[in-house]
């Protein structure tokens, strides 16, 4: 993509969001059966095993060596059930995932327009460690204009959250990703030593964002914790819980816990839907219509609001950075169960 089209995808995309999230809240949760769901996990789980495209992540060793096997499906519904086919107790970081929680965490703490006027919400469509997105945006769109679920803006989300010590912010980014998950979240050190020994780039682009004014302080603090943020370590039955809390208007169905304030929930919703799976987010938008993040651990999550959350780890990659057969699970499990918000059934009536 040019960089003159960028502005004009990003509207494209931001309108798209909206219009799906609009469907959504006027539409019914669909009533399909316990058996109807679990059909549609197994039968995706028995589709997609057998594909071989992909190839774990690299650039962080410790991911390479990450089991290419492990494919596992969770979805859970608003009144707490939970159903699961093939592997959802082996754990994965969760790499990019981690986004999106400390995107809501800054959202629940300092309100939305912080994210808004600090970061911007917009997709780049560019790669998410550009460094490139943030020159365009400085240079070119003069203000706020990256996005919290890449790279840089994500570093800055973390550099928001408040906090006395590196201690106090770092407990109070896990303890709430574990609110979400309905249970406490630990990390993987592996991954996170293997992290921050290759994360030069990251180091980089944290003082970038430092020197254009975005970090306010410390953005060597702001890139080590969000460095050990994406090593966290969790199953697909775990994201499937953080993914149905946001369909759920912020609500964890398993735990009863309102974990995040429903009005807070559209907008970080808006923001996976524009920009959850990298530069294929449009892409990812046209075929399903769900708010989804992907992480290069090998999970994604996605959304159907009022309707499901679901989580699909299976490590081999895309060439943008996605999961291969995540992708291609959660779009027939969703098709399957009429998710997609967009696909709005028109019922005959008077007129």
């Amino acid at each position: 993509m040019s960089a003159n089209n960028v502005p004009g995808m990003r509207r494209l995309f931001a309108l798209a969001a909206a219009t799906a999230l609009l469907c959504a809240a006027a539409l019914p949760a669909a009533a399909q059966s316990a058996k109807e769901i679990q059909s549609a996990i197994d039968s995706a789980l028995t589709k997609f095993k057998g594909v071989k495209e992909g190839a774990n992540a690299d650039y962080i060793p410790a991911l390479a060596q990450v089991d290419s096997n492990i494919f596992g499906i969770a979805l859970v519904t608003p009144d707490g059930k939970v159903y699961t086919a093939g592997d959802v107790q082996s754990q994965v970081s969760i790499q990019s995932i981690s986004k999106v929680f400390t995107m809501a965490r800054v959202i629940e703490d300092l309100g939305p327009d912080a994210i808004v006027k600090r970061i911007g919400v917009d997709a780049t469509g560019m790669r998410f460690n550009s460094i490139v997105s943030v020159e365009f945006a400085q240079k070119a769109l003069g203000g706020p204009e990256i996005n919290p679920l890449v790279n840089p803006g994500a570093i800055t989300a973390t550099s928001m959250v408040s906090g006395a010590s590196r201690n106090e912010v770092w407990k109070r980014i896990l303890d709430f990703h574990s609110d979400f998950a309905g249970r406490p979240l630990t990390v993987d050190k592996e991954v996170f030593d293997s992290e921050a020994a290759t994360n030069q780039r990251n180091q980089a682009i944290g003082s970038l964002m430092y020197a254009y004014g975005f970090i306010k302080d410390n953005p060597a603090q702001a890139t080590d914790i969000y460095t050990e943020q994406c090593a966290i370590s969790a199953n697909a039955k775990d994201l499937a819980i953080m993914a149905g809390t946001l369909a759920n208007a912020g609500r964890n169905p398993v735990t009863g816990k309102q974990v995040m304030q429903p009005a807070n929930v559209p907008g970080v919703l808006a923001v996976m839907a524009t920009a959850g799976l990298y530069d294929d987010s449009g892409k990812w938008l046209y075929r399903t219509g769900l708010p989804a993040k992907s992480g290069v651990g090998g999970g994604i999550i996605a959304v159907s609001p009022g309707k499901f959350g679901i989580a699909v780890i299976a490590p081999p990659l895309d060439e943008a950075g996605n999961s291969v057969k995540a992708q291609l699970a959660i779009e027939a499990v969703s098709n399957a169960l009429g998710g997609n918000p967009y696909a709005v059934t028109v019922k005959s009536g008077k007129r």
